[in-house]
């Protein structure tokens, strides 16, 4: 941990007096006396001459460095190892958008996730060994037909409604605002990742594949989609817990509204930020749902199979709001939800991410019902709350801001006999705007025992994340 202190402090210090040595350009959709030279202006090329076809092209990158406390039994590349050292690619990401006509529209986005020393590639020793060559893949690619378009394309005007159709493998995802997060604009180190109730199990990388359709009714912020779910045929044990097989092949409904009380949001892409540094004044209350029928199953005794049904709701505030004198940029951020989840009897997921460990057999001592590395409860049926709070100190210079951040989830499992509370505590160190974020971020999961299912010990976490956005 010594080690990464040391690495980041060297970084801030670098980027705070060694910015004179950057080419400077002018974003010339922005007004501001203060050059950014990490603002590039949007990466777009017109197709046309009245500007009205374009493909536009969006960049990012996220770097992690972290120090992890293992569960107890873990194995490292086959070694016994309580504390672990790693670096990793969390994100590396490539967008493609096209207005091909102005009624419509392609949208693509491709890139990796998670490619760490051990985990994200290969297997074994050699040219494709672990963690080596991780794949690169589409996490977007849906067609968009603007039904009602946001401006008249005859006048230019804004609409006071709109609505538009797409179809593909989309994210324009129900339940919640943090089920349509975006990553380029976190308020943390990184999304807690239950906020995606079917992920990496009937969906890709939280996508479905689907047609959906959004838009806004006045002051309401919509997305509702139809989806045919990623299979998958988990078989239960016998007295079980229910696990995830949806042979019986039933389509997936998603829906999410936000009603926004001050300034309203742009939703050209179905990302939502989650943190725009209280810039504006917003206030948003939202809710939503995610449904698939027969989507799960369980074995209550031999031979006899039951289907469940999964429904999850969700319900949230966000809000950010500019504190005291404007010249000082301060600002406060606030997101809360409630999740209720039902994916069958006493359904749980556990998960690490970038996870480097493996269970180690010959182990003799008390091990955690979460398994090795940083497994940590990822979610089951139950409840969850999840709050965030950010906020911007402030302004001290031209280059440097500096956001202190909390979060917490408490997590009341049905399959657990005790709550789990999970904290999050942390500052982001955002360089010129939001296009740069250096993230420093301290983690702590609750441990369950195997047998009594309550709490026995807690581990930790400390990552420095690196993020770049063009």
């Amino acid at each position: 941990m010594k080690k990464l202190l040391i690495i980041f402090s060297f970084t801030v210090m670098q980027c705070m007096y060694g910015q004179d040595t950057m080419s400077i350009k002018k974003s010339p959709e922005e007004i501001s006396s203060e050059k950014n030279p990490l603002d590039v202006g949007e990466l777009k090329i017109n197709l046309n001459a009245k500007g009205d076809k374009w493909l536009k092209f969006g960049i990012s990158s996220q770097i992690w460095l972290r120090s992890i406390d293992n569960n107890p039994g873990t194995l490292v590349n086959g070694v016994p190892q309580e504390q672990t050292y790693d670096a990793s690619i969390r994100r590396m990401r490539l967008i493609i958008q096209s207005q091909v006509t102005p009624f419509y529209s392609v949208f693509l986005q491709m890139g990796i996730n998670n490619q760490s020393f051990i985990s994200g590639g290969g297997t074994g020793t050699g040219n494709n060994g672990a963690g080596k060559k991780a794949p690169f893949f589409f996490h977007d690619a849906y067609n968009e037909f603007a039904i009602i378009p946001r401006n008249d394309f005859q006048t230019g005007k804004p609409n006071k409604n709109n609505l538009y159709l797409g179809a593909g493998l989309h994210s324009w995802n129900g339940v919640s605002r943090l089920t349509n997060a975006s990553t380029t604009k976190m308020l943390a180190g990184d999304i807690p990742v239950f906020n995606f109730p079917m992920i990496e199990i009937a969906d890709q990388f939280s996508r479905q594949l689907g047609i959906f359709v959004h838009g806004e009714f006045d002051r309401i912020n919509y997305r509702f989609s139809v989806n045919k779910p990623f299979a998958t045929s988990l078989k239960p044990a016998i007295g079980g817990a229910a696990v995830d097989n949806n042979q019986s092949g039933k389509l997936s409904y998603a829906g999410y509204a936000f009603y926004q009380f001050f300034n309203k949001e742009t939703t050209v892409t179905s990302f939502l930020p989650g943190n725009n540094l209280a810039t504006k004044k917003v206030l948003n209350l939202g809710a939503g749902f995610y449904t698939n029928k027969e989507a799960t199953q369980s074995q209550p005794s031999e031979n006899v199979f039951e289907s469940h049904d999964v429904n999850i709701l969700g319900a949230d505030v966000y809000t950010e709001l500019p504190v005291g004198d404007k010249s000082k940029e301060m600002g406060l951020t606030l997101y809360s939800v409630f999740y209720n989840y039902n994916y069958g009897p006493n359904y749980l997921r556990v998960s690490g991410l970038l996870n480097p460990g493996t269970p180690n057999a010959d182990f003799m001592g008390q091990k955690a019902l979460e398994g090795p590395g940083n497994n940590r409860v990822l979610m089951g049926t139950g409840n969850i709350w999840f709050s965030q709070m950010g906020f911007v100190l402030p302004k001290f210079s031209k280059i440097l801001k500096v956001q202190p951040f909390f979060n917490y989830a408490l997590k009341d499992m049905n399959a657990l006999n005790q709550n789990g509370s999970y904290y999050d505590i942390g500052a982001n160190f955002y360089l010129y705007g939001q296009n740069a974020r250096i993230v420093a971020q301290y983690s702590s999961r609750p441990l369950y025992d195997l047998t009594s299912k309550t709490i026995f010990d807690r581990k930790g976490e400390f990552l420095l994340s690196f993020q770049i956005v063009l």
